[in-house]
């Protein structure tokens, strides 16, 4: 699994020019599932995305979490974080998960989330998607191989 969690001012997703989630203060998270990855997989991820304290506290340093802030979640299925581009200039994506099992696991995901944060908006597994973005700071992690 791979996430590429973006600590935003706000963040939306649109299909066919349509937003269909959008948030405030909170992370954009882009997810990535590999071939072999579980439902407890996701929960590590999950557990770790949930407590990292990147936000400012009163003093300006980052320690505080999404929960802290009351932040939001828009989560993103993006396959593309598998992209293998060692060799030639067309990325190879056998390492990414069967759609259907990604999707589950997706999913999976989602409702994970939702019992943690009050807002939890997403995107649409599979389709074409425009994400838009303020970064604020920037601030961007990758999370793989926990």
């Amino acid at each position: 699994m791979k996430l590429v969690i973006q600590r935003v001012s706000e963040a939306s997703v649109s299909v066919q020019e349509n937003v269909i989630g959008k948030i405030q203060k909170g992370f954009l998270v882009l997810i990535g599932v590999g071939k072999e990855d579980t439902e407890e997989t996701a929960d590590k991820y999950i557990r770790k995305m949930l407590g990292l304290r990147i936000f400012e506290d009163e003093n300006g340093k980052t320690n505080l979490s999404l929960k802290d802030v009351g932040g939001q979640l828009l989560l993103v299925s993006q396959f593309t974080l598998y992209a293998n581009c060692r060799k030639g200039n067309r990325p190879s994506f056998i390492e990414a998960g069967d759609p259907a099992a990604a999707e589950a696991l997706y999913e999976y995901m989602i409702r994970q989330c939702k019992k943690e944060i009050p807002v939890v908006e997403t995107g649409e597994f599979g389709a074409e998607m425009q994400v838009s973005l303020i970064n604020d700071g920037p601030f961007t992690i990758v999370l793989e191989n926990l």
